[in-house]
């Protein structure tokens, strides 16, 4: 599936959309680029942060020639024993006060720094979803806040923060119970359902890390002992590996969470970051591991050591669209 070649054919057809509207379509398609570790291939996609449901004009095209990486793109990390880690974040979360559920009509506003790997700009995304996911709204060019009707979309993956709320609500609290349920969810299974994409067997150890990765950044009311028993299901997934020292868009230091699966010529290592103390969710860092070709090219789209990354500065529940908490 060629998503570059996909991206120049839609950017031919479709207006140059204000951030109202490319706001949640970044969101999906760090989610779609996590989703292709399911067998067929990990694609470039130029553009960044998580989220909602709806397709929608892309605002980044390749470029004509491709950026060389900063020489300090990779940060000094020290390799740290996942398993000490880990429970040491399932004691500290598990500690936390409980929040309350938000109402269906209140919205979840976020604020993400976003610096992609074919320069050194880094954009800062504001975005809110009502809770129920009916609703997206954000600021335009003109500075004029616009609100937009979210339509169902069957075959999509992706969840409302409201969704997401009720799934990690339902999990079992025992690691191992909770390991099972999140390998066996026929949502993870059979979902997206992409024209053009084969359907393939994701192996269980790939889709349990996957998913508790997902679980782990949702950005709305995540109910502590739900989130320990995460921790804990994380740990025992073999070939988790946390790195302390990884940074993301904002420059944060942070433990960088990744899988050794043990197959060959991956381009890509995806870390997710967590703040060293409290183990919430900081933004993502992905760094290629060669250079990245696409079609017949001789020259390469992406340089080997490039870094995309992300930095999640604010999540909160608000009364309105426009509202920042």
């Amino acid at each position: 599936m060629d998503d570059l070649r996909s991206l120049r054919e839609l950017r031919a057809v479709v207006p140059e959309p204000g951030e109202e509207w490319t706001a949640q379509g970044r969101r999906r398609l760090l989610r779609r680029m996590r989703a292709r570790r399911r067998g067929f291939g990990r694609a470039l996609l130029l553009a960044g942060a998580l989220g909602t449901a709806a397709a929608v004009a892309l605002v980044v095209v390749r470029p004509q020639t491709p950026a060389q990486p900063a020489p300090s793109s990779q940060p000094r990390t020290v390799q740290l024993d996942p398993g000490t880690v880990l429970a040491r974040a399932a004691d500290t979360v598990g500690r936390r006060k409980a929040a309350g559920v938000p109402l269906p009509t209140q919205w979840q506003y976020t604020k993400v720094l976003d610096k992609q790997p074919t320069g050194d700009t880094i954009d800062t995304r504001e975005h809110w979803i009502r809770y129920d996911g009916k609703q997206t709204a954000g600021f335009g060019q003109d500075g004029r806040l616009s609100i937009r009707d979210v339509p169902p979309d069957p075959g999509d993956d992706d969840l409302s923060p409201q969704q997401y709320d009720r799934k990690l609500r339902a999990l079992p609290t025992d690691p191992k119970r909770l390991l099972a349920k999140v390998t066996r969810d026929r949502h993870w299974i059979d979902y997206p359902r992409e024209e053009g994409v084969p359907v393939t067997a994701e192996p269980d150890a790939d889709r349990a890390y996957r998913v508790i990765m997902l679980y782990l950044e949702r950005y709305g009311v995540m109910p502590p002992k739900f989130e320990a028993a995460l921790f804990e299901a994380l740990a025992l997934i073999p070939g988790v590996r946390i790195e302390q020292g990884v940074t993301d868009a904002a420059g944060r230091s942070g433990l960088g969470i990744w899988r050794e699966t043990g197959k060959a010529d991956i381009a890509l290592r995806n870390y997710t970051i967590l703040d060293p103390q409290t183990y919430r969710y900081l933004g993502e860092r992905n760094v290629w591991l060669r250079d990245e070709y696409f079609g017949d090219d001789s020259v390469p789209a992406v340089r080997e050591g490039a870094v995309w990354a992300t930095a999640l500065l604010t999540s909160v529940i608000v009364d309105r669209p426009g509202e920042r908490g």
